[in-house]
């Protein structure tokens, strides 16, 4: 009989992707949504923010106190790298503690019943993966680490400098994908506008765009997390011009204040942060995603009003808010002038409001238009919707589409693009008719 294996993997899709290694080296194992019955538990973890934090020890702990007795509880990912020592002394009810370095090597710790910790990131490099939540889209990892010194950001004290993976081995990886049936492509990394800086490649995304349109069968791709200090006009052009690429720019620039954009040691300031979003705003059907932080050390009310006002009247088409998260080992963490935690979450409320508004605004635009989907099964909110998503955006951030309607024979299948005209917006959910296969 075949051992159960119960997995949790918490955090970013890079994250995500780290768990898919891990599944591939496991595949002996019988999967279970049930962690009581499983043989093997294994959370991957997230270390950025204060409640990423909690959110895996919590997942830690009430995994263990569910589990059978003779079961292995493994801890692997970022916060049990950023905290190797003091949880590996502190945090008993685990049994087999790894990092960011080992994930290829989880059958091998199980085997020996031991806990690691490489000094290396690992690069995926051939590894086999099993992707999970899609027949169609898979997350590609072009880097790991980063270079920016960005003062709330604790990753690369744990993760290192940038160490980017060969453009050669991400074409077999997708090319492999590709023959799988997958289609649908979102590249990712810490910082992927750097891509292939660290071997003085300043134009490294051009270059995997370029390489990622000659394989055939890629039908769909979208890069996510550019840095606006790495991010060039020239990039920007270039993925205008593909015929392959969404104009879908994930750039979190996290304020506007010229100021607090020093302050936060980003990099760059206010003017070239707009040039970079104009640019993108030129291109048709773009979509644009970004992220702010609020209260960040020495961020006045007018710092705060300015990224409010800005927030709201720009034209983004979804905004992610985070609230600071004082972080030991960043520069903001030996800041003066911090901002009380009442203030903080006053400010948070007010700019998620505004991201509601923003994502709203961006929805009712689709009222009426013709767009790609792809449909990925049976919507929860009602047996007789199907839920899907807009070919252009990114898989589980951006938001759902019911299909509710048809203009064609025959069963709509799962995974496959079609034609659908958007005839409703119900609250943050377009509906569609789907009109004809793509």
């Amino acid at each position: 009989m075949s051992k159960k294996l119960h997995i949790v993997s918490l955090g970013c899709t890079k994250n995500l992707v780290d768990t898919e290694v891990m599944l591939g080296r496991l595949k002996d194992f019988e999967m279970t949504d049930v962690s009581e019955e499983a043989d093997v538990i294994i959370v991957n973890t997230c270390g950025f923010i204060d409640a990423a934090k909690q959110e895996s020890l919590n997942t830690v702990l009430s995994l263990d106190a569910g589990r059978k007795s003779d079961s292995v509880l493994v801890m692997a990912g970022c916060l049990s790298e950023r905290y190797k020592e003091e949880l590996s002394k502190e945090l008993k009810e685990v049994d087999i503690f790894t990092g960011v370095g080992d994930y290829d090597k989880i059958d091998e710790l199980l085997a020996a019943k031991q806990s690691r910790f490489t000094p290396e990131v690992y690069l995926i490099d051939g590894a086999e993966r099993v992707i999970t939540g899609s027949s169609y889209h898979a997350y590609i990892k072009l880097s790991e680490g980063c270079n920016q010194v960005c003062s709330f950001c604790a990753i690369p004290s744990f993760k290192g400098k940038l160490h980017s993976r060969d453009l050669e081995s991400i074409a077999h990886e997708v090319e492999s994908l590709v023959a799988k049936g997958f289609y649908d492509f979102s590249f990712v990394s810490q910082d992927s506008s750097s891509y292939l800086r660290d071997q003085n490649i300043h134009d490294g995304l051009i270059h995997l765009i370029k390489r990622i349109e000659l394989i055939d069968g890629v039908k769909s791709a979208r890069i996510l997390y550019l840095y606006p200090s790495t991010t060039t006009l020239k990039l920007i052009k270039t993925i205008g011009d593909s015929p392959l690429f969404h104009n879908y720019f994930d750039m979190p620039i996290q304020h506007i204040n010229d100021d607090m954009l020093r302050i936060m040691k980003r990099g760059f300031g206010k003017a070239k942060t707009l040039e970079l979003l104009h640019a993108m705003k030129e291109l048709p059907n773009a979509f644009i995603r970004t992220s702010f932080i609020v209260g960040h050390p020495q961020e006045t009310e007018a710092m705060f009003e300015e990224m409010a006002e800005f927030a709201e009247s720009f034209g983004f088409d979804r905004i992610n808010v985070f609230s600071y998260s004082d972080e030991e080992g960043t520069t903001a963490h030996g800041m003066s002038d911090k901002i009380p935690t009442k203030t903080i979450n006053t400010r948070a409320k007010k700019l998620g409001k505004i991201a509601t508004k923003v994502e709203e605004k961006s929805l009712a635009k689709l009222l009426g238009q013709e767009i790609l989907l792809v449909i990925d099964g049976e919507s929860d909110e009602h047996e007789f919707l199907l839920s899907a998503r807009a070919l252009n955006w990114a898989p589980d951030v951006d938001g759902e589409i019911y299909v509710n309607d048809r203009d064609i024979e025959g069963e709509l299948q799962y995974g496959v693009i079609y034609s659908a005209r958007i005839t409703e917006i119900a609250g943050k959910n377009p509906l569609a008719t789907v009109k004809a296969h793509a």
